[in-house]
């Protein structure tokens, strides 16, 4: 205890003194913990002896971590302090400044939360007490490298652009001008040449750069045609794709029939031929004739009697050959393109020959289908070309009769698969509360084994959708249709809440945009060689985008 307050206790001229009248300003007046009296204390921020002096107290002296706790800053004022926290905290309380003694600390702030702080294409990482900045799969930073600050640099992220795709010999690309990443190419050799490396697609990668595929395309070449027995060919020794082979009988062989054409296909293969040749043989009316025309001769030249057994001789093998030279009225008969049929006519005058071309089609998956159609020509020609307008995935018998020669030869084709044919698809979207979608079409053979599929897909970020694959987005069917039962006209409700072949056409939420795609397919099961099932599937798409 001091001196003054020492005093208290004291008299001064007869009278006890009041301690209380003099405690400084910045101090209060306590009883003593014993009872005996008043004492001057300093307030809570000052520190003196109460009476003379109280001086501020600078709490902040000790510290700011052991007076305001972790990442703060602390404050001194005239007899207090306040606590603020550090960049990239924030009291507990949600107050500006703060006194610890209720608790309040300082926490971190996520960042984070704040939407596009780190740009386009950049993801925020929070940090204790602060953040930081990268970049998206797809983006790349410019500007600096990652980790980067957008608020102490200039980095920023970029959407990865691979640009131009590289170029292979002997090949061409199927690409959608698409150079973001993930984006792919397709390369096809061109015709004539075929892929003998690894692969045939590059896609564009997170570094910004093509793959690059093991792709290498070399000329095909069929090597030598096929050898049928008693024939002879007539060919150019080319053998690439496109080129053809005719196969003739042999001397002293006549041909009973037959494809005698073979064609070098893409695949480096030679088409097979059927031509079948067997060894000549006269029949009793060919000698007759024969005996009858050398009687004739004879009784001609008689008066040359030296000369009659080497004219009989001569006379005789010239006969022989030319019997072995008759052929049948219809020769090299083939469809090319399963749309035209040739043949050559082996005629022996210039009469004008009739031929009647009778064509019958059928079908596997439509055992009620059949196209029966006949068609004539008139012609003195040696070659013919008559164009048939045949059916698509179609079984064709076509027979060809020559009417004065009384010969019928008879060839059978395939048809393919086509593309199915598009309906016109109008859209309409103010006159109804709900996207409505109405189909114009025509009837086509290919109904039974055809579909529509309707795709709905949001229009968020980059979509894509390839048509030509039959599992393209199977998540995103909302309706299957089978054209068998559309009729020439339909009207589809997009999100109707309905199902359609199996799929829920599910309602679309209000606000957002969709990619509404119609899809046409039509496929053929048929069963192969090996007894497993083969699926000849061709597609076309028409799409449309619609906000709700």
């Amino acid at each position: 205890m001091d001196v003054l307050s020492a005093l208290s206790d004291m008299l001064a001229e007869g009278r006890y003194l009041d301690v209380c009248i003099t405690c400084h300003a910045n101090a209060i007046c306590d009883d003593k913990w014993d009872g005996s009296g008043k004492v001057c204390s300093c307030k809570y921020g000052f520190i003196g002896n109460g009476r003379t002096y109280c001086q501020d107290k600078d709490e902040c002296a000790i510290g700011a971590i052991r007076i305001c706790g972790a990442y703060t800053t602390c404050h001194n004022t005239y007899g207090s302090y306040y606590c603020t926290c550090q960049a990239g905290f924030s009291p507990s309380n949600n107050m500006t400044v703060f006194i610890p003694n209720d608790g309040t600390h300082c926490q971190d702030v996520d960042e984070c939360e704040i939407t596009g702080l780190c740009g386009d294409g950049g993801y925020c990482r929070n940090l204790e007490g602060t953040f930081e900045c990268r970049c998206q799969l797809g983006y790349q930073v410019h500007n600096g490298v990652e980790p980067f600050h957008p608020h102490r640099s200039r980095a920023f992220c970029e959407e990865v652009d691979c640009g131009f795709p590289p170029a292979f010999n002997h090949a061409h690309m199927l690409w959608n001008k698409s150079s973001r990443m993930g984006s792919e190419v397709l390369y096809q050799c061109n015709s004539g040449y075929h892929n003998v490396g690894m692969g045939n697609v590059s896609t564009c990668t997170a570094a910004g750069r093509w793959e690059t595929p093991s792709l290498l395309c070399e000329e095909t070449l069929c090597g030598r045609p096929t050898i049928i027995e008693h024939t002879e060919q007539v060919w150019n020794n080319n053998s690439s794709p496109g080129s053809t082979v005719l196969y003739f009988c042999k001397e002293g062989f006549s041909n009973k029939g037959g494809h005698d054409v073979s064609i070098c296909n893409e695949n480096g293969q030679w088409t097979l031929p059927t031509l079948s040749c067997a060894m000549f043989l006269m029949t009793d009316m060919y000698i007759d004739k024969l005996q009858f025309s050398i009687q004739n001769i004879l009784y001609d030249l008689q008066y040359f009697e030296k000369q009659r057994v080497k004219i009989w001789r001569a006379f005789t093998l010239f006969v022989l050959v030319s019997l072995l030279e008759i052929k049948p009225a219809i020769n090299h008969l083939f469809v090319l393109n399963e749309k035209c049929v040739y043949w050559k006519a082996e005629k022996y005058d210039e009469d004008t020959e009739v031929y009647k071309v009778t064509y019958t089609g059928s079908r596997d998956y439509q055992r009620s289908f059949h196209d029966n159609r006949k068609r004539f020509l008139s012609s003195k020609a040696d070659q013919h070309e008559l164009c048939l307008n045949l059916l698509p995935a179609t079984n064709y018998s076509i027979s060809i009769t020559a009417v004065s020669a009384r010969f019928t030869a008879t060839i059978t084709t395939n048809t393919s698969l086509t593309v199915p044919p598009a309906p016109v698809v109008y859209y309409r979207e103010f006159e109804t509360p709900v996207p409505t979608l109405r189909l114009h079409r025509r009837p086509d053979t290919l109904d039974p084994i055809s579909l529509y599929q309707v795709f709905v897909l949001p229009a968020e970020g980059m979509i894509m959708f390839d048509c030509s694959s039959a599992a393209s987005s199977l998540g995103h069917i909302t309706a299957q249709i089978a054209v068998g039962h559309v009729g020439t006209q339909m009207d589809f409700t997009v999100g109707d809440g309905l199902y359609y072949g199996g799929f829920f056409n599910e309602p679309l939420g209000n606000g957002r945009n969709y990619y509404i795609i119609l899809r046409a397919v039509s496929q053929w099961k048929t069963v192969g060689a090996a007894a497993s099932l083969l699926y000849n599937i061709y597609l076309v798409c028409l799409g449309i985008q619609v906000s709700l």
